[in-house]
């Protein structure tokens, strides 16, 4: 750390650490002591009490500064070759199955082709050996509105009248077309990009508005070295070895109908009891833990949701209204979300401190409205279940409401094999103007969650200024077998709805006081979950998920009558059994059988049909040997009382 008035922020990091400097690509900025928000190039001239720290490639915030300014050296080879493009907009992305970054173009010439992403490549690799500089221009608002219209940018002048200051700053690359309002930073030169590969072609409005004008997206990716770019390459083969939307038709889980729309989900015979398993798996647990479970309907006047706010906030998510034919004065919403209708339910009686908590718990299904390029299988669905629950409690009782839900959390990851780390949201250390709810109710909070996660040993990462306004909140990402990480949990304090609803409990004093609200999710929705699991094992689910756990394989018509009774006694005892009496040979009846990923296969011949045994198959092991079939039954209650995971994760 340095403080070096007037220097270059290079110039300033190699006074102290030359090898630093030779790995920076951006810096952080500290002015007066304190950590700025946002990054500087390292170009970026320092003023008085300014100094700055070296961002390398192992920084928590290099990898997005380089795949930004990769999408820009995407932006600079395509103006290169396709002189006239116009362009949209040029993100990174942090874990997004499309890819690393992309950027949104406009064709008047035509559209690109899986051929043009070669010859866009290859020019980047040409810009990226001719290691041109990344220059940044300051110039106000006015000037650049003039430039990008001469350059014939329309989206680009757009751009600068909604986001720009009196002072804009644009980039170029040196020795190309390309020119581009951004806040920056970037790398300092095309070759410290060292790895790069672009992915697909996408169609895209822009600002995601079906009335605004169409655009080509390009996807690509980028790294900081070769081996990093081809490890992603095997996850990504990987990834779809295990895609949902791959194995969901495959092994009869679930489909999407174009006849009945796109992001909702038919769960089909072997989706739906795996489904019904995991609710059964989630009600003993939540009535272990003194939930109450309540039921609420799928639509509901709109007048709700205007007294909870989201009509005002997120009418964009929201299904059109429906009009009541009896009186027009009355709209009727297919529901968003449950809180506001769990909240009718705790007002519909005076409550007492003594009643407190309350947790309600339920299945309910909402519909958000998802462009129909935006809905992604079983991730992003219009129409999803969630396993919603919201507890209201009293100040006093918030910490080990918390602490419960951590329990809950750690409980229910663990049964399904996945690990998972914490984020703790909280407010803006210093600016608490856009907060709703005063210092001491945060405080209270804030300390609840903190303590709760130390409490249970959980380690968590604290992310200042992340806090929703109306309160702190828990996430949770699990990490999946091929290492993808997945946000999944939230468990979310909530001021705000309780004050809108005018929400009391009468207290000990026998006056009436707010109870302070949470919301909690474990799965987020069955339906995303649902693909992630697939995902996570390969649609292979351990014993007590899946759907067969087994299959009896006669291996002639000869044995079928004893298969049927090995089948009747296995059903008998509670376990989920077919028995496969086709005339097909018995190779072919385990090749299909392993096909679908059922745990075991259960051969039948001779010797077993006179011994009462069962020649046991497993999927991965392969054949492990002869077994009575009671013994057989006491290994399969066995896996399923244990919740045993899969061995090949």
């Amino acid at each position: 750390m340095h403080e070096n008035q007037g220097l270059a922020a290079i110039e300033a990091i190699k006074q102290v650490d030359r090898d630093s400097a030779k790995k920076a690509i951006a810096a952080r900025l500290y002015r007066n002591g304190v950590r700025q928000s946002e990054p500087v190039d390292l170009s970026y001239q320092l003023g008085e009490g300014e100094r700055v720290e070296p961002i390398i490639p192992d920084s928590p915030e290099a990898l997005e500064i380089y795949r930004h300014s990769t999408a820009h050296l995407l932006a600079a080879a395509v103006l290169d070759l396709y002189p006239g493009t116009k362009l949209g907009i040029g993100p990174a992305l942090l874990d997004d199955p499309k890819g690393g970054f992309f950027y949104d173009f406009q064709r008047e010439d035509g559209r690109f082709t899986p051929e043009d992403l070669t010859k866009i490549e290859k020019r980047m690799r040409d810009l990226i050996k001719r290691n041109l500089e990344y220059k940044r221009v300051e110039m106000s608002r006015a000037e650049a509105g003039k430039k990008f219209a001469e350059l014939g940018e329309p989206l680009k002048c757009e751009l600068i009248e909604e986001k720009g200051g009196e002072t804009v700053s644009c980039y170029t690359i040196e020795g190309t077309p390309f020119v581009d309002f951004c806040l920056g930073p970037h790398v300092p030169s095309t070759g410290k990009i060292k790895a790069v590969k672009l992915l697909s072609i996408a169609g895209a409005h822009w600002k995601g508005d079906d009335s605004r004008p169409q655009m080509q997206r390009i996807y690509g990716i980028s790294f900081f070295s070769q081996e990093d770019l081809d490890a992603w390459t095997r996850q990504k083969e990987e990834a779809e070895r295990r895609d949902h939307r791959k194995l969901g038709p495959e092994l009869d889980l679930f489909s999407i109908n174009e006849v009945i729309g796109s992001g909702l989900v038919l769960w089909h015979p072997n989706g739906a009891l795996i489904r019904k398993v995991i609710e059964q798996f989630l009600n003993d647990e939540l009535y272990r833990r003194g939930y109450s479970f309540v039921n609420t309907p799928h639509v509901t006047q709109s007048e709700l949701f205007r007294i909870s706010g989201h009509l005002q906030h997120y009418s964009k998510d929201l299904y059109p209204a429906m009009k009541d034919e009896e009186d027009e004065r009355i709209e009727y919403r297919m529901k968003p979300m449950n809180c506001p209708f769990h909240i009718q339910i705790y007002k519909s009686r005076q409550r007492s401190y003594r009643e407190l908590p309350q947790r309600y718990a339920e299945y309910g299904t909402v519909y958000r409205y998802e462009r129909s390029g935006v809905a992604h299988g079983l991730m992003r669905a219009r129409g999803f279940t969630q396993d919603d629950a919201h507890i209201f409690c009293t100040p006093e009782q918030l910490k080990s409401e918390i602490r419960g839900c951590l329990e809950l959390v750690d409980f229910i990851f663990k049964a399904f094999g996945f690990e998972y780390k914490a984020e703790l949201s909280v407010r803006h250390p210093t600016d608490h103007e856009k907060y709703l709810g005063s210092d001491e109710v945060w405080t209270l909070a804030e300390t609840s969650l903190a303590e709760a996660l130390v409490e249970y040993g959980l380690p968590f990462e604290r992310m200042e200024d992340e806090a929703a306004f109306y309160g702190p909140k828990i996430d949770f990402k699990v990490v999946d077998a091929i290492k993808r990480t997945w946000q999944l949990s939230t468990i979310q304090v909530d001021f705000n709805l309780p004050n809108r609803f005018d929400l009391e409990y009468i207290g000990a004093d026998n006056k009436p006081h707010q109870p302070i609200m949470v919301h909690r999710a474990i799965l987020g929705s069955f339906e995303r979950f649902f693909g992630i699991l697939i995902e996570h094992y390969a649609g292979a689910f351990p014993v007590w998920l899946a759907p067969l756990q087994a299959i009896v394989l006669p291996i002639s018509d000869r044995f079928n009558d004893r298969a049927g009774q090995v089948e009747l006694e296995l059903r008998e005892a509670g376990f989920r059994v077919q028995a496969d009496l086709r005339s097909e040979k018995i190779g072919a009846k385990i090749r299909d059988a392993q096909l679908k990923k059922i745990p075991f296969m259960l051969v039948i011949g001779e010797r077993e049909a006179e011994s009462g045994t069962v020649a046991v198959r497993d999927r991965v092991k392969g054949d492990t040997g002869a077994l009575p079939v009671a013994e057989f039954t006491a290994h399969l209650r066995e896996l399923v009382r244990t919740r045993k995971i899969n061995d090949e994760l």
